[in-house]
C-alpha cells in the first residue's frame, strides 16, 4: 500500500511538471513563433488545443494505467485549476494562452478532475467511465477547435468543427462500446451551444457522462455491444 502511494504520487509529480511545462513554456515558445504570422487572437486559441492536448488528453489516456485510485489526478486538477484562475483574478493573465473574457480553461481543469473522481465512485473504481467522457473535451474538442480556427480564424462554432469532433469521439467512445459512441455523438452536438458562461468544457463532459451512467444503471448489456478495444 505505501508503494503505490509512494509510485503514484511519483507519477503525479512527474505529470503535473509535464503540465507546467506545455502551459508555461512549450506553448509560450509556440505563441512567439506563430505570432509572426497569424493574429493574436488566433495564436493563442491554438495554443489553448494544444494545451487540450497534451496536458487533458494525455493524461487523460494515462491515468487508468497509472494510478489505483482519483486521488492524485483529482488533487492534480484542482491545483491547476487555481493555478489559471489566480491570473485572472490579479489581472495578469498568461497572455499565449488565456484571454480577459473568459475562464474556460478554468472549467477545463475542475471538470477533468470532478468527472474523472465521478466515474470511478460510481462505477467501483473503473476509470474509463470518467476518463472517456473528459478525452471528449480533451481531444474530440481540441478537433473541432482547430479546424474552426483553421478555417474562419476566430474563436467561433460552425458544424464542420463538430463533424471533425464526432469522428474522434467515435473512436474514443468505442472504448465503451456502443453506449460510448452514442455519448460521443451527443457530446458532439452539445459542443455546438454554449449557455451563458456554462461553456463546452462543462457541457461536453457533464453531458456524455450522465448517459454513460443512464447505460450504466438501467442497460449495462450495452457495454458488450460495438466492442472494439
Amino acid at each position: 500500500m505505501f508503494e503505490t502511494i509512494v509510485a503514484e504520487g511519483i507519477y503525479a509529480g512527474v505529470l503535473f511538471l509535464w503540465v507546467l511545462f506545455v502551459v508555461g513554456i512549450l506553448t509560450y515558445f509556440f505563441y512567439k513563433a506563430m505570432i509572426k504570422r497569424l493574429p493574436d487572437n488566433v495564436a493563442v486559441y491554438y495554443n489553448r488545443k494544444i494545451i487540450h492536448i497534451l496536458a487533458g488528453g494525455v493524461i487523460g489516456c494515462l491515468v487508468p494505467f497509472l494510478f489505483s485510485t482519483p486521488l492524485y489526478p483529482l488533487a492534480l486538477s484542482m491545483v491547476l485549476g487555481v493555478f489559471t484562475l489566480i491570473p485572472h483574478l490579479i489581472n495578469k493573465t498568461m497572455y499565449w494562452f488565456q484571454t480577459n473574457d473568459n475562464i474556460y480553461e478554468v472549467h477545463f481543469c475542475f471538470s477533468w478532475g470532478v468527472i474523472l473522481t465521478a466515474g470511478w465512485l460510481l462505477t467501483s473504481g473503473d476509470f474509463w467511465f470518467g476518463a472517456v467522457p473528459i478525452l471528449f473535451m480533451a481531444l474530440g474538442d481540441a478537433a473541432t477547435g482547430l479546424v474552426r480556427n483553421t478555417m474562419f480564424r476566430k474563436r467561433t462554432k460552425s458544424w464542420w468543427g463538430n463533424l471533425a469532433m464526432a469522428v474522434v469521439n467515435t473512436i474514443i467512445g468505442l472504448k465503451l462500446a456502443l453506449p460510448g459512441v452514442i455519448a460521443g455523438l451527443f457530446s458532439s452536438v452539445i459542443e455546438h451551444f454554449e449557455f451563458g458562461p456554462i461553456d463546452d468544457n462543462i457541457t461536453v463532459p457533464v453531458s456524455s457522462f450522465l448517459i454513460l451512467m443512464i447505460f450504466y444503471a438501467i442497460a449495462p448489456g450495452a457495454f458488450s455491444t460495438l466492442k472494439v478495444y
